[in-house]
Parts: C-alpha cells; structure tokens; sequence
C-alpha cells in the first residue's frame, strides 16, 4: 500500500530530475523553466530566439540548475529527436516534458486562408504530437515512468467571438492528444495531462493589465466572467505545474487542468 509519506513534501519534488521545455521563451515556457529550475531539476531548454533563448538559460542557472540549450522549435520530427537527444547526451535521459511552443493567429474564419489555418495546426497539435511522440519513446525505452504536460487553453473547451476559430480547434485537439496519450501510455508509468489557462500576465498580454481604456474596458468583461475577480499570473501557472510534473500526481493522467479562477465552472 502507498501510504502518505512522514513529510508529504517530497511527493512534489523534482530534485535532479530530467526535463525539457519547448517554448522556453514564450510567457508559460520561461515560467516552467524557472520553476523546474527553483525545484532543482536538471533543464533542456528549447526555443527558436537565440537571445531570448540565452537569458532564460541565465536565469535558470542563477537558480542552480544546471542547463541545456538547443536552439530548434518542435516543428519537425527531426528537431523532435534532436531536442531529446540533447537531453539524453548532456543528462543521461528524460523524466519530464513541458510543451510550452505554440501560436495564434487572431482572423475571422472567412477571412482565414488554409495556409495560416495549417500554421497554428502544425505549430500547437503537431508540435505537441511530434514532441510527446520522441519524448515518449525515450521514456518507453528507459522504463522509468515520465511526466508530460502540454498546453492548452480555455479556448480548447470554449469557443470565443473574436476570430479564435483556429486557435481554438487546435487546443481542442491538444486535449485529445492528452486523453489519448494518457490512456496509452500508463501501462509504463508516463502520466501525460495539460493545463489549460484563461489570460494570464505577460507580455504579450501586458496591454489587458493597463489602465488605459482599451486595457480597462476588455479587461472588466473578461473580470465579469471570473468568479475570483482577477485575471492570472504566472504564480498562478507554477503550482499546478509542481503537481503534474512530480510523484503527487502519479495517479492522475489525461486531465485538463483549468487555471482559470473559475472561468470555465460559470
């Protein structure tokens, strides 16, 4: 019987562990690097801005972690395999996989043409199967269990007025790679779930967070449909991150994690 532990706090520790970020640049990728960094486990970080690329990685290391970094995006099979062989050669393996990359493109439908559509398919559902996909088969291989989370969003869930018809198609899409992958893969131990935000600060997000009239405005219909009253902040992204990627959430998998403040209950 798996009892709970004298000190429960060792169930989210992810000291020396192996993991790779995808998107360690973009708002939710620098927030998991830092936070696997604080917990003491050993990085591979991925991105495709070599200077942005560069300062997370000084970041990290500031915090103790040791860091790899490889200047590919997930965007084929190869620059999959490639990532994870970087963790592989520099660390010896990989416990964890955080999918970070991704992209929109805000358009009406009828003005989308297919060649965009397919950008934000390829770059959020094949990304996310490519990756999960070489990370899974390292894990197989070492069959040692592994913890793999991707990104969602409300919108996986929700539709949205403002030309989100692509965007949101394909988190919907990244939730069934979770379920299916979560179903799949636990017979070896690889618990696989994402977590899925409303808006959350950043800087791509900045403007949503100003008291200017344009900041205010959007920014008090989007508080009229959230029951804690305020949009989120990266704080809010790293604790259920902790949860999912250690041995507290060894028993859960194929879960969408809503950071919502209660967005999606209402």
């Amino acid at each position: 019987m798996k009892d709970v532990p004298r000190d429960p706090y060792t169930l989210f520790s992810v000291r020396g562990k192996v993991a790779v970020i995808t998107g360690a640049t973009g708002a939710f990728g620098a927030v998991a690097a830092r936070t696997l960094a604080g917990a003491g486990a050993k990085l591979v970080l991925a991105a495709g801005k070599t200077d942005e690329l560069a300062q997370i990685s000084e970041a990290c290391k500031e915090l103790g972690a040791e860091v790899e970094t490889v200047n590919r995006r997930p965007n084929t099979e190869p620059d999959c395999s490639a990532i994870i062989g970087s963790a592989v050669k520099r660390f010896g393996g990989v416990d964890i996989l955080v999918v970070a990359s991704g992209m929109n493109d805000v358009s009406a439908n009828i003005d989308m043409s297919p060649e965009r559509f397919a950008r934000v398919m390829e770059a959020n559902v094949t990304g996310s199967f490519l990756m999960s996909q070489a990370a899974g088969r390292q894990m197989i291989a070492q069959n040692r269990g592994g913890k793999v989370v991707l990104m969602s969003s409300v919108r996986g869930l929700l539709g949205h007025p403002g030309g989100y018809s692509a965007y949101c198609c394909s988190k919907s899409a990244v939730d069934g790679i979770t379920k299916a992958l979560g179903c799949e893969w636990a017979k070896h131990g690889i618990t696989v779930n994402a977590i899925a935000p409303t808006v959350f600060r950043s800087a791509l997000t900045a403007w949503m967070f100003a008291e200017d009239e344009k900041g205010t405005t959007v920014r008090n219909g989007m508080l009229a449909r959230i029951p804690t009253g305020r949009l989120g902040e990266p704080a809010d992204l790293s604790g259920p991150l902790l949860f999912l990627i250690s041995p507290a959430s060894d028993f859960y998998t194929g879960h969408i994690l809503y950071a919502d403040g209660g967005y999606t209950a209402g």
